[in-house]
């Protein structure tokens, strides 16, 4: 007789404890997400040492992009939406989309300086790296997510439909950018 799996989350030899996956996605989203939610209210509203909408604004104009000021509004809110979403579980793989898009335009501003800190793009790499592959694993069991029917079961091509919209998504940004 075959071995069914087992959807408990009493480790057993050989199997995985689910509470430790549950538990690790819930860290990874939380710090992921509540740290690009806070780089979204620096531009938008100037907390924690930012710019502002004016003054990312003006950052967007000098990297090449197009109306500044309403770059600034879609990168922030992409962030503060993106990033909340995540550390709440929330509409995972859509949040995740919206991260992994804003970061991989912030990998392109940032791409001249090498990989490595302090001019280097491994911070955003790292988060663009993280919130792709919570779209594609999905929250845990300990989110939001878990009480709307139809992402419940979270599925891989859910992830991988949202990851290509967040990298199509950034490529027609890029393709504006001067």
């Amino acid at each position: 007789m075959p071995a069914t799996p087992r959807t408990t989350s009493s480790p057993q030899p050989g199997n995985p404890s689910l509470r430790a996956y549950d538990g690790g996605l819930l860290l990874l989203r939380l710090v992921l997400g509540l740290t690009v939610a806070a780089h979204g209210a620096q531009k938008l509203f100037g907390w924690f040492g930012g710019g502002g909408i004016e003054g990312t604004g003006q950052f967007f104009e000098m990297s090449g992009y197009p109306s500044g000021e309403a770059m600034a509004v879609v990168a922030g809110l992409s962030e503060i939406l993106g990033g909340l979403g995540l550390a709440l579980g929330l509409l995972t793989p859509l949040a995740g989309a919206a991260v992994f898009g804003t970061l991989v335009n912030a990998v392109a501003v940032k791409w001249g300086g090498g990989f490595f800190a302090p001019e280097g793009v491994e911070y955003e790499v790292l988060l663009a790296a993280g919130a792709a592959a919570l779209a594609l694993t999905g929250p845990g069991r300990i989110a939001v997510d878990r009480f709307l029917p139809w992402l419940r079961a979270h599925r891989l091509a859910y992830g991988v439909a949202a990851v290509a919209l967040g990298a199509v998504s950034a490529g027609l940004v890029l393709l504006i950018r001067n």
